[in-house]
C-alpha cells in the first residue's frame, strides 16, 4: 500500500510567500501573527483569500476579453484616409496577404493564448472548490505552463507600440491604440494576476487533509 509523504503543513511548517523561507508554526495559538525569520513578511499557511481573489481576477478578465476583441485595436490614419482594424481584422489582413505564419503567430498569441489561460484558471480554481483529487500532478503542471506562457500574450501591444513609433516617425501617417488595445493589456494583466493569487498547493490539500481549515499536525 502506498502511503502518502509528510507534507510540510503536517510537519508544522510554513513557507513564505515572499522570499520561500520555511519557519516552524506555533503549535497552538499566534500561528496568524508569524512572520518570516529572513523578510519579516507575514506567514500564512495558504495564500489569504486564493480562491476568491482568484474568481474575482478571472472573473473581470472574462468581462474585458469581450471588447478586446469586438472593439477596434488600431486607428491607422494617412492622407488617404482613416482605418481601425480590430485583432481578428488584422489577422485576416494578414492572411489575406500571403503572411499565413504571422497570421498565425498573432491569431495564436492574441486570441487563443488568453482565452486558453483563462479555462485553465477556471478548471483549476474549480476544482479546488470541489476538492477534486483528479490528476493532481497533471493540474500542478497545468498551473505552472499557465504561469509561464502568461507574459507573452502582449504580442499585439507590442506591435502596436513598435509601429506606432515607426510609422509617426516618418510623417507620412499616424497609427494610435485603440480602445481594444486597453482591453487586452488588461486582460494579460488581470489573468496574471490571477494565476499568482491562486496557490497551488491547495491542489494536494484533499489527499492528505480533508478539512482546509484544520490545524497541522504537530510533531514534537
Amino acid at each position: 500500500m502506498n502511503r502518502v509523504p509528510l507534507t510540510a503543513r503536517q510537519a508544522g511548517l510554513m513557507s513564505c510567500h515572499v522570499c520561500g523561507q520555511l519557519a516552524h508554526r506555533p503549535a497552538a495559538g499566534g500561528g496568524d501573527r508569524l512572520r518570516c525569520p529572513r523578510c519579516a513578511a507575514p506567514l500564512h499557511l495558504r495564500k489569504p483569500a486564493s480562491l476568491n481573489t482568484t474568481w474575482a481576477l478571472i472573473l473581470a478578465s472574462i468581462l474585458l476579453y469581450i471588447p478586446a476583441n469586438l472593439l477596434p485595436m488600431m486607428t491607422t490614419a494617412s492622407l488617404l484616409g482613416s482605418q481601425q482594424d480590430t485583432i481578428m481584422s488584422g489577422v485576416v489582413f494578414l492572411w489575406q496577404s500571403g503572411s499565413w505564419p504571422l497570421a498565425a503567430v498573432v491569431f495564436f498569441a492574441s486570441v487563443m493564448v488568453p482565452l486558453l489561460k483563462i479555462l485553465a484558471l477556471i478548471y483549476l480554481a474549480a476544482s479546488v472548490q470541489r476538492r477534486s483529487r483528479h490528476r493532481m500532478l497533471q493540474r500542478t503542471r497545468l498551473y505552472r505552463l499557465v504561469e509561464f506562457v502568461g507574459r507573452w500574450s502582449m504580442l499585439d501591444i507590442y506591435v502596436i507600440t513598435i509601429l506606432a513609433a515607426l510609422v509617426q516617425f516618418q510623417g507620412l501617417a499616424t497609427i494610435q491604440a485603440g480602445p481594444a488595445a486597453v482591453a487586452f493589456g488588461a486582460v494579460v494583466v488581470l489573468t496574471m494576476f490571477a494565476a499568482l493569487s491562486f496557490d497551488p498547493r491547495l491542489i494536494w490539500d484533499p489527499l492528505t487533509d480533508p478539512d482546509p481549515l484544520a490545524e497541522p499536525v504537530s510533531h514534537e
